[in-house]
């Protein structure tokens, strides 16, 4: 062994420093491993689904229309004199709402007063003449045929009292047209003519406004052939529903009046109407709602709607198979329940669907399930 220390020095620093290099390179590797080592899966909100009864849910876009749709009219000519209510307000039945002058019509009935009276006055001398005339006729001190002509003017004036006396009424009824009033409850129009226009009878200018009842209000909406089949003769039980732009439900005391018996060719679809309670006149004739079909059941399987994926063959959800592995699943959907879709095929029992993180989730990713929102969670 060398005895000069600077020598020996010389000779042990290529060790130290590879020692120290060595020890470098190992604090290097560890960080490396730290940093670039596998990934934690990620987390996902998970159901489990399974079959059950659920409403067989037919929705679609419907318009409002009054009950009953009433034109107003005038039933005699005459200047239009006042208008008796506000447009557009509530009316009750029999509330005036037009009045035409009535002047003309209240002479027409004076004069046909005066005319029942002297057609009683000649009755009166009618039949005084056939009395005084008929002893004499028995006594043969005139001829039979005087008698007989004043007999028959006795029973003439009993037709022409009966005559006048129609007149009159009629002068009356032509008079009382002169108040137009409301025949029905409802929601009135526009006023179509102004005070001081013209209204003749049974022509275009009679239209003096339309009205509308309103309670109850009927929505009349179209549903597809395949649609309407699968609610065909539950027609008189099923439920009909409001549905507002958010999905809640604003009424769900509707029912169908009316199905049609015939396919539009032009569209494919059946026109259906329901009717709703409608006291507050919440929904007016011409507004547009969506409306849901509840008639019947069908087994299937409930699957929010946010786990619902769209390509452009099918609708599909992520569902965890295997070793936490992402499968897509695609499936057949037939329609809304609330905030869920009804799935009627593509899913089984016991199946685990992803609910959320669906945008970060590839199939055959790993993921790490857990429960559901709590959103999701409250729906089921």
């Amino acid at each position: 062994m060398p005895r000069n220390p600077l020598r020996l020095a010389v000779l042990l620093l290529p060790l130290v420093l590879a020692a120290a290099c060595g020890k470098g390179d190992a604090k290097t590797e560890g960080k490396a491993g730290g940093q670039g080592g596998a990934q934690q899966p990620l987390q996902v909100a998970t159901i489990k689904v399974a079959t059950k009864k659920v409403p067989v849910s037919l929705e679609a876009v419907g318009q409002a229309e009054g009950s009953r749709d009433v034109e107003i009219r005038g039933r005699v000519s005459g200047i239009l004199e006042k208008r008796l209510y506000n447009e557009g307000e509530a009316v009750k039945a029999g509330q005036p709402l037009f009045l035409i002058d009535p002047a003309p019509y209240a002479l027409a009935v004076e004069q046909a007063k005066a005319a029942l009276v002297q057609e009683r006055v000649k009755r009166e001398l009618a039949d005084t003449d056939a009395k005084r005339l008929q002893p004499l006729a028995d006594e043969k001190a005139i001829s039979r045929r005087e008698l007989d002509q004043a007999l028959a003017t006795e029973k003439t004036a009993v037709a022409s009292i009966a005559a006048a006396e129609a007149r009159l009424k009629q002068a009356e009824l032509d008079l009382s047209y002169t108040h137009v009033s409301a025949p029905i409850s409802g929601i009135t129009g526009r006023a179509l003519r102004s005070e001081g226009s013209l209204v003749t009878a049974n022509t275009d200018a009679s239209l003096l406004t339309t009205l509308a009842q309103v309670d109850p209000i009927w929505v009349r909406f179209p549903l597809a052939e395949a649609d309407y089949n699968r609610m065909r003769g539950a027609e008189r039980q099923a439920k009909v529903q409001i549905i507002g732009d958010d999905g809640t439900v604003l009424a769900d005391n509707g029912r169908l009046n009316f199905a049609g018996t015939t396919v539009d060719s032009r569209t494919g679809a059946v026109q259906l109407r329901a009717e709703f309670p409608n006291p507050r006149t919440r929904w007016l004739p011409g507004q547009f709602a969506k409306v849901r079909v509840l008639a019947g059941e069908q087994n299937a399987i409930l699957v929010p709607q946010s786990a619902m994926l769209q390509n452009d063959q099918s609708r599909i959800v992520m569902t965890v198979g295997p070793e936490n592995k992402v499968v897509p699943k695609p499936v057949q959907t037939a329609n809304w329940l609330g905030q869920d879709a009804i799935v009627t095929g593509g899913l089984a029992d016991g199946d685990t669907v992803i609910v959320d993180n669906l945008i970060k989730v590839r199939p055959g990713a790993t993921v790490q399930p857990k429960g559901p929102a709590p959103a999701q969670a409250s729906a089921k």
